[in-house]
Parts: structure tokens; C-alpha cells; sequence
């Protein structure tokens, strides 16, 4: 992605501009997110945003609404109920681990396993351009990512932790974290797509 120099009189750089645009891109995304159903398309809206200034197009909020808009298609709705419903049945099964079953403590340890495997592929699949049209397509590509790119993967989950840890600390920051998220997700499959055949990191 080509960077502009700073022009002569002006007070924050491109990179700082940039920084700006996804911290509000953060906040219409997470606004996007409250009806939980809508939480794949609005993630992976946000990433195709990001990965659209690297052709120089604008990470603003008013672009972000106007491609959203295009994302509310069955398909799109669909994945955002299976995600829904997937972390429900993955909280009801801890649930069921922690009353004191026989063999709790190997399931949840292989639910805990399953789950942040799960969250991997869900996250890289918002990433990939396939998510804007194709959801099936999308997940098998993460998947095959995710098994391929381990170090990749494990960059996606501290990007996910730093986010949690962020609105953890100060509940305010929930709104702006999916922004970064969406910068870090996207980043990381960029590195993966532009990494030599057969390198792993």
C-alpha cells in the first residue's frame, strides 16, 4: 500500500489519518454487531473496507454503510445465526462440563479446543474477499488457512485477545476495538496470501 508524504502545512501524516478512519470504522461496526445475527457481515464489511485502501479507496464510516447495506442477502443472515447459534451451544456445553458429569473435565478441555479453532476460522473467513459473496467458500479458504498458516492463526487470536483485554479494562474501548480487529485480521491475511508457497511464520 503506497503512502503519500505529509504536504506541507498539514499536522497528521496518512498513517495517522488512517489510524483515525478505523477507530471510527470501530464504532459503526460494533453498532453493526448489536443484533448479533448481523455480526459476520459487519466484520467482514469492516475488512473489506481496510483491505480497500490498499487501492486507495476511503476508509470512511459512509462507505462502510453504503457496502453494509448490500450485505443484509439470506446468506449472510444465515451465517450470522449459525455463529449465534454455535456459541450458544458452545456456552451450553461448558455449562454441562461444569456440573460435575463424568469425564467434565476432558470435555471441556476438547470443547475449549474445538471452540478456539472455531473462532479462528470464523475470524479469518471475515477476512478473505470470498466473505463479501460467498460464505462457504470463505470458511473453506480460512480453514485451509488455519491449518496451513499456524503462526497466522495465532497472530488472529492475540488480535482477539488484545481486543477483549482492551474493552475488558475500559468498556468504552468495545466500540472502537473492531476496528483494529478488522485492521489485524485483514493484515494478517495479506501476509499469508503474499507469503512465498510453502513458508510458514
Amino acid at each position: 500500500m503506497s503512502v503519500r508524504a505529509r504536504e506541507t502545512g498539514e499536522i497528521f501524516g496518512p498513517r495517522m489519518t488512517l489510524f483515525a478512519d478505523v477507530l471510527c470504522l470501530g464504532v459503526v461496526t460494533a453498532l453493526a454487531c448489536l443484533p448479533l445475527i448481523t455480526a459476520p457481515a459487519a466484520l467482514s464489511t469492516a475488512c473489506a473496507i481496510v483491505r480497500g485502501t490498499g487501492e486507495d479507496q476511503p476508509a470512511t464510516a459512509g462507505r462502510y454503510v453504503t457496502l453494509l447495506r448490500e450485505r443484509f442477502r439470506s446468506g449472510d443472515l444465515a451465517a450470522g445465526a449459525f455463529a449465534v447459534a454455535g456459541a450458544l451451544l458452545f456456552l451450553a456445553d461448558l455449562a454441562l462440563a461444569g456440573v460435575g458429569l463424568p469425564g467434565a473435565r476432558v470435555f471441556a478441555v476438547a470443547a475449549a479446543v474445538i471452540g478456539v479453532c472455531a473462532v479462528v476460522v470464523a475470524l479469518r473467513s471475515c477476512a478473505r474477499p470470498e466473505s463479501l459473496t460467498d460464505w462457504p467458500a470463505a470458511v473453506r479458504g480460512a480453514a485451509g488457512d488455519a491449518a496451513r498458516d499456524v503462526g497466522g492463526s495465532v497472530l488472529v487470536l492475540l488480535a482477539l485477545a488484545a481486543a477483549v483485554l482492551c474493552a475488558w479494562m475500559m468498556l468504552p474501548l468495545a466500540f472502537l476495538v473492531p476496528g483494529p480487529l478488522a485492521l489485524a485480521l485483514t493484515a494478517i491475511d495479506v501476509r499469508h496470501v503474499r507469503m512465498p508457497q510453502g513458508e510458514t511464520a
